[in-house]
């Protein structure tokens, strides 16, 4: 039974007693008895007008009280008249108010708060209280060859080298993680309160343009200095050696003399040489810059399949290009990366030395142009060192190659890998970054 009927029943169950002891007392007394009804009667009303006071702030409190369950806060009270009525409706329109303001501020940093996570610059995921993914923007799915189906998966159970290493960091941990190859990013983990919950969060910086950066512009004030020195010196010794050997009567019988030409010669031909290692450092210092223009992947790597198949053909490798049939355009430099491709290729050719399989290979997803071979792979010992500049496992390589196809790769807005898969293939590969 409500409170309105219980009230109702206590009232009538008072007013028939008084009613009936009225009639028993005062029936002989017309007078008194008609006083007595008339009290009961006031009785009466004073009873439904304290009931209104009563029970109307009771529902109003519960109007209210339905409002924020239905969270409709635009919902307010006009004043009725009465003072205590009055102050409780002001108390409840001055709460909803508030709240509507607090609810619209919320809803403002949250899309505010949504949007500039979207846009940073910087990699951002975002986990929930168990390490579950609940957001990634397009930043770190970018870096990280990441697709949005990766919602709602454990952070730990990512096949991905780095959240893998990424999942062991507590909060407040912050480094420097590598990736597979010339890639390099400055992570850290951090958390923020949410509903009295930590929760973490994950912020990627890409460092390896910065590091190329400077590495290019260190080593290519080197190079520069380096080379300048060589070709003035060599230019200056191999003409005092020439006027030298010149200066010798060419005699038969001279054996002095000819030994004497014989080894200025050498010097000379050594001096060449010397100039010409020089030079291909300084290809590299010297790169000219991409003229980016859409050109066609699929007739780029059929090109340079034509261009290498006879080199392969004489070391019985079988040189394969695998193209998706659906053809596409990237903005590039055809010249440079052609050439870096090429220098791909070779590399590969140099690993099998006879015999083998290289495929040439283009995929959409991610955007990557892939040079594979079932040579013997890389040393795990080298792995690390790779994509440092100059560095070559070859007794006499100088390392020109993979830090030519590096740079090259940068002016495209591009990275390169280089890694032995499980499987025993070894895979060098573009990955252009697509926005």
């Amino acid at each position: 039974m409500s409170l309105k009927w219980r009230y109702f029943l206590f009232i009538g169950l008072i007013h028939v007693v008084i009613a009936l002891l009225s009639y028993q007392l005062l029936r002989d007394q017309k007078l008194w008895f008609i006083a007595a009804e008339v009290l009961m009667l006031g009785s009466l009303i004073l009873s439904y007008s304290l009931y209104r006071s009563l029970i109307k702030p009771l529902q109003f409190l519960s109007s209210g009280i339905d409002a924020i369950a239905d969270k409709d806060f635009a919902i307010r009270f006009r004043d009725t008249g009465s003072r205590e009525m009055n102050r409780l409706i002001h108390v409840y329109n001055e709460m909803m108010d508030n709240i509507r303001d607090e609810r619209a501020q919320v809803k403002e940093q949250h899309y505010f708060l949504e949007k500039l996570i979207h846009a940073s610059p910087a990699g951002i995921i975002l986990l929930d209280y168990d390490d579950h993914i609940t957001d990634i923007n397009p930043q770190a799915m970018q870096m990280l060859e990441l697709q949005r189906s990766v919602i709602g998966e454990k952070l730990a159970c990512q096949k991905h080298p780095i959240l893998e290493e990424i999942a062991t960091w507590s909060a407040g941990k912050s480094g420097v993680v590598h990736g597979k190859g010339q890639e390099q990013f400055k992570c850290e983990v951090s958390h923020f309160v949410h509903r009295g919950f930590r929760r973490k969060f994950i912020l990627f910086q890409e460092l390896s343009r910065e590091i190329l950066a400077a590495e290019k512009r260190a080593y290519g004030k080197v190079i520069r200095m380096m080379a300048h020195e060589v070709n003035n010196s060599m230019g200056a010794i191999n003409s005092i050696l020439q006027s030298t050997i010149d200066a010798y009567p060419d005699h038969e019988d001279d054996d002095l003399a000819d030994d004497i030409r014989q080894s200025l010669q050498i010097a000379m031909d050594r001096n060449r040489r010397l100039n010409g290692f020089m030079q291909n450092f300084a290809k590299v210092v010297r790169l000219p810059e991409a003229s980016l223009k859409p050109r066609s992947v699929q007739q780029l790597l059929r090109n340079v399949h034509h261009l290498m198949a006879p080199l392969a053909r004489t070391q019985g490798t079988d040189l394969q290009l695998l193209l998706p049939v659906e053809d596409r355009t990237h903005p590039m430099d055809e010249k440079l990366i052609e050439q870096a491709l090429v220098n791909m290729v070779k590399n590969a050719l140099e690993s099998l030395e006879q015999g083998g399989e290289i495929r040439i290979r283009f995929d959409k997803q991610p955007f990557q142009i892939v040079v594979a071979d079932n040579g013997p792979g890389i040393d795990p010992a080298d792995q690390a060192n790779l994509m440092t500049p100059f560095f070559s496992t070859k007794p006499d390589g100088q390392g020109i190659g993979l830090t030519l196809i590096r740079e090259i790769a940068d002016q495209h807005q591009a990275f390169m890998q280089l890694e032995t898969l499980p499987n025993g293939w070894t895979e060098g590969r573009l990955i252009f970054r697509i926005k």
